[in-house]
């Protein structure tokens, strides 16, 4: 395994429950990276009860470049990313869910979309089409996703995808608290870096059902979206510092 210093890219995929979609993603995501070398693969398992952790084992004696972390109980999604980017060696981070929707053919473009806007550019965000969550979660993201919008301004029209590609030490300034990744895009343009976005494509979950995802509903998050606007508001002028010569 490279060391911190050669890595340029992790990715990080948290999972709970998805032993079914180990297998099948990692070969994904190592083929959609193979250009990308050298990265990392950091599973980190959030409390799994199923045979996910047997599915991790199996999967890291095939792919040298997978690292698994696991949470003793089930702490969130935000939980289990936040544990993956703290373990991360790499300078840009590519998150993206584990139940197969998240196609991970598109972090390349990502990367690239990130990369190719500047060090100032914080989060490279996608954005889905063609959802295939099901009607009802569909309009309840919908309505979540317009209400954070006209609130926050983050001019971004999903934050709930979970393919994103954001530089490690930008996310390290982030508060943490839990939902925070659907609310990363407002809260990187608050540290004084600005959000890119590129298109992704949706697709079915390979197996299983969803373990995760209820905060794209506005009642569950609604006291999450008053405390990123209050922080918002907050934060006045962010600093920009310069090296002072020496008397």
């Amino acid at each position: 395994m490279p060391d911190r210093e050669a890595i340029r890219l992790s990715v990080v995929v948290p999972v709970k429950n998805e032993a079914g979609n180990i297998a099948p993603l990692v070969v994904e995501i190592v083929a959609a990276c193979a250009p990308l070398r050298p990265f990392e693969i950091v599973y980190v398992d959030d409390g799994s009860t199923d045979g996910t952790p047997a599915a991790l084992a199996a999967a890291r004696a095939r792919h040298p470049e997978l690292r698994v972390l696991r949470h003793r109980e089930s702490c969130g999604q935000s939980a289990a990313v936040r544990t993956g980017v703290l373990a991360a060696r790499g300078e840009l981070v590519a998150t993206l869910d584990g139940d197969g929707q998240n196609d991970p053919a598109f972090i390349p473009a990502l990367v690239a979309v990130l990369t190719e806007a500047g060090p100032q550019a914080g989060l490279a965000q996608g954005q889905r089409i063609g959802r295939k969550d099901g009607r009802l979660k569909t309009i309840q993201s919908r309505i979540a996703n317009g209400v954070r919008g006209r609130i926050l301004q983050d001019a971004t029209r999903d934050t709930g995808c979970g393919l994103k590609v954001f530089r490690r030490a930008v996310y390290l300034r982030l508060p943490y608290f839990d939902a925070l990744h659907r609310f990363m895009p407002a809260l990187v343009a608050r540290e004084g870096f600005f959000v890119v976005h590129a298109d992704v494509v949706d697709r079915p979950r390979f197996t299983g059902r969803s373990n995760y995802g209820l905060f794209d509903r506005l009642w569950v998050g609604i006291l999450d979206l008053a405390g990123v606007w209050w922080l918002i508001r907050r934060r006045r002028r962010v600093p920009q510092v310069e090296q002072g010569g020496m008397e």
